[in-house]
């Protein structure tokens, strides 16, 4: 099975399967997707998009961001929710270059685990109720896409270290994020060097920032988010093989 789903327009759409659980069972590929912004499907795009058999989309953007690039086309075919988990808004090209770039996006996530958690818990919920396969995204499918992933791995008892790698995979996309906007912004100067970067240290940093204030990742979901085991067991029987599985996750196809 392949992790990266090709598209012309998408950079950063991927298959959450295959990620071993604690008990030995495995996601099921093929039923959670993560994804940039759907706003940019077209033609061939839309077409081998609709072919993935998608359900449910889960937009995490601002809703001035879903005005201005717009949400999946047709969205009255899917179960659709804008669900906005950052709430304090901040441009990444006019970061400061002299700022530990690491440490301050993962003080961003820390911002969002802490005022989204209603949201959050939404999405979660989403995913777990929903019947067919899912996908949720943002603008590039990196910072607020990337948490969510991590959370819904946590939730599954997946290990630190394939959390880690996943999140590491939008590296592979960032040459073709920071294309497009320099494409959409012509005229701006791009004054972060660390734009569309998500390197592995900077999940890192985000769960050990959970555990130091919450305990653990696992416990923020369950106290501050307020998931309850059913929720968990359910989104467990949805996205989690019913026995072992065979197959190795793939992280570079």
């Amino acid at each position: 099975m392949k992790r990266h789903i090709e598209f012309e327009r998408l950079h950063n759409f991927r298959d959450l399967g295959g990620y071993r659980a604690g008990d030995g069972r495995a996601v099921v590929w093929g039923r959670l997707y993560r994804s940039d912004s759907l706003g940019k499907l077209r033609d061939a795009d839309w077409d081998r998009f609709l072919d993935l058999g998608i359900r449910t989309v889960i937009d995490l953007r601002y809703p001035w961001e879903v005005e201005a690039g717009g949400a999946v086309p047709e969205r009255e075919r899917f179960v659709y929710a804008n669900c906005s988990i950052e709430h304090r808004p901040y441009d990444q090209a006019d970061v400061d270059p002299n700022v530990d770039p690491w440490r301050f996006l993962a003080d961003r996530f820390a911002e969002v685990a802490a005022d989204g958690v209603a949201e959050i818990g939404q999405v979660i919920e989403l995913i777990a109720g929903t019947d067919g396969p899912v996908v949720f995204h943002c603008a590039s499918g990196k910072d607020r896409t990337g948490l969510i992933a991590a959370l819904v791995l946590t939730a599954l008892d997946v290990s630190e270290d394939q959390i880690l790698a996943d999140f590491a995979l939008t590296e592979l996309a960032t040459a073709r994020l920071t294309a497009d906007w320099r494409a959409a912004y012509p005229h701006r100067v791009l004054t972060w060097p660390s734009y569309g970067r998500a390197p592995a240290e900077v999940m890192r940093l985000v769960l050990d920032d959970l555990t130091a204030a919450y305990g653990s990742a696992r416990r923020y979901l369950i106290e501050q988010v307020g998931l309850g085991e059913p929720v968990l067991e359910q989104l467990r029987a949805r996205l989690l093989s019913c026995g072992r599985s065979p197959h190795s996750q793939e992280l570079h196809g």
